[in-house]
């Protein structure tokens, strides 16, 4: 009896052993591996440090308006949300990498236990849809990475499923209200964009699906623009008036020169990406395997009857847009599919109950995250890291005590990790700090460091290299 009665104890206690309990002991085994890795990986190089330090600037400073790629500089090239969510984080939490991040992961959790609600029927674990999200390498990526991406990705979905919602038949009026919400933070997020991704593919589901036009009655078209014009232009216009030409640079360029060409030279941040044409749907297929496969079996034989069918439709041409859009520019990197991992996902779902080796893409999708925290731990992985950014370089240097300089360039990770204190300087300055006998730290590329005189050399001691630089000492 006594036996028995704890059996029942503890059957309360711990859950079955089912579908749903593997799927979200799974995912939660997943999020734990992110939030590692989050907490481990030092701010990469150049992208993710440079926006991790635009941030702890304005923490620091305080200046919430003109985003600063270093101390007085302004950086036109993206609008603030992003940078306000780490600098809050930075301001409450302090500059560790885990915080820097933590605003990623929490939006993207956000996406994956809410697509739960999308599953086709209660039988399907309620983790599914998020797990199969959260397991796209793309999508798992961005839950810890610096970068605006993963907010337009946000607002992309805030919007689509938000209108998905708002013509269904006795929709509640709150969601219409966030479908401009939804707008208004894209704004804020990456821009215009936001409009470009998610106005063709919703007008061209009500043009081909059966749905009825005048259910668009319902929507709230002038309060809701103006909660869009509320949430985003008052930072626009607060922007340019703190600092002229921004709107400019940011809306022209940013948006239409760099779109239409690949070699636009009036970058002031970054680097001509060019691509072969119709190199995102590569990038996408890679992105999101090893579901790719998965996802083009079971599409290409639903095409002839998904046109009558409204829900997977919606997803197919949320999904197929971007790319689509992105065919005709050489300009792009990989994060420009991330808006389109979430349909991806959720079409995956719609049609599980068909797929007969669920087990398999489950594993090998699964296993992906297992493999990087084992390869993490070998000496080949960790030194990737070290090579990608200058903390391990200056992590453990008391600058308070001797300055910190660069020759000739500061990579973002050295402004970060040093607090903002590293300073550029030429070698004649070098050699003027050399002869006035001061002892400081100074990083030099190795390229550069090939080419200095033999006696700025022999005053120069090596604390510690990486493979793109090293870390002298004067003496």
């Amino acid at each position: 009896m006594a036996y028995s009665s704890t059996l029942q104890k503890m059957k309360k206690i711990i859950p079955p052993i089912n579908s749903e309990t593997i799927t979200g002991y799974l995912l939660a085994l997943l999020v734990l591996i992110r939030m590692f890795f989050n907490a481990a990986l030092p701010l990469m190089d150049k992208t993710e440090a440079r926006y991790g330090e635009i941030a702890r600037i304005m923490a620091e400073t305080g200046e919430w308006v003109v985003l600063q790629i270093d101390y007085g500089i302004p950086f036109w090239a993206k609008p603030p949300l992003s940078s306000w969510l780490s600098a809050a984080s930075i301001s409450l939490f302090g500059a560790q990498e885990f915080f820097v991040r933590l605003p990623y992961l929490i939006v993207s959790l956000l996406l994956v236990f809410f697509v739960g609600k999308y599953r086709p029927n209660k039988k399907m674990s309620k983790y599914l849809p998020g797990l199969i999200l959260f397991s796209i390498p793309e999508f798992y990526l961005h839950a810890g990475v610096v970068s605006t991406d993963t907010l337009l990705a946000f607002s992309v979905a805030m919007v689509m499923l938000s209108f998905w919602e708002a013509v269904q038949p006795n929709a509640k009026r709150l969601w219409g209200y966030l479908f401009f919400v939804g707008m208004g933070l894209g704004l804020l997020a990456k821009g215009p964009i936001l409009g470009i991704l998610t106005v063709p593919p919703l007008l061209l589901w009500c043009a081909i699906s059966d749905f009825k036009w005048r259910n668009l009655i319902q929507f709230p078209f002038i309060i809701g623009s103006l909660i869009t014009l509320l949430i985003a232009v008052p930072w626009y216009l607060l922007a340019e008036i703190r600092s002229p030409g921004f709107v400019d640079y940011f809306i022209v360029g940013e948006h239409f020169k760099r779109y239409l060409d690949s070699s636009w030279s009036g970058d002031k941040y970054g680097f001509p990406k060019q691509q072969p044409l119709g190199m995102v749907w590569v990038f996408l297929v890679g992105a999101t395997l090893p579901w790719t496969i998965l996802f083009l079996r079971k599409i290409s034989r639903k095409l002839r009857t998904i046109r009558t069918q409204n829900w997977p439709l919606f997803l197919l041409l949320w999904f197929v847009w971007t790319p689509l859009f992105f065919t005709s520019s050489k300009s792009l990197i990989h994060p420009y599919t991330l808006p389109v991992m979430l349909p991806f996902s959720l079409l995956i779902a719609h049609y599980w109950s068909e797929v007969k080796t669920k087990k398999i893409y489950l594993g090998v999708s699964s296993i992906l995250p297992i493999l990087l925290i084992i390869g993490y731990f070998s000496s080949q992985v960790d030194k990737v890291f070290q090579d990608n950014s200058d903390k391990y370089l200056i992590e453990k240097l008391k600058v308070s005590d001797h300055s910190l300089y660069a020759l000739e360039f500061k990579s973002y990770s050295s402004q970060f990790y040093s607090n903002g204190q590293i300073k550029i300087i030429n070698t004649t300055e070098l050699e003027k700090k050399i002869a006035d006998n001061k002892v400081f730290y100074i990083l030099i590329d190795h390229s550069k460091y090939k080419l200095m005189d033999a006696d700025i050399k022999q005053n120069l001691t090596k604390l510690d290299t990486s493979k793109k630089r090293a870390l002298y000492k004067t003496f």
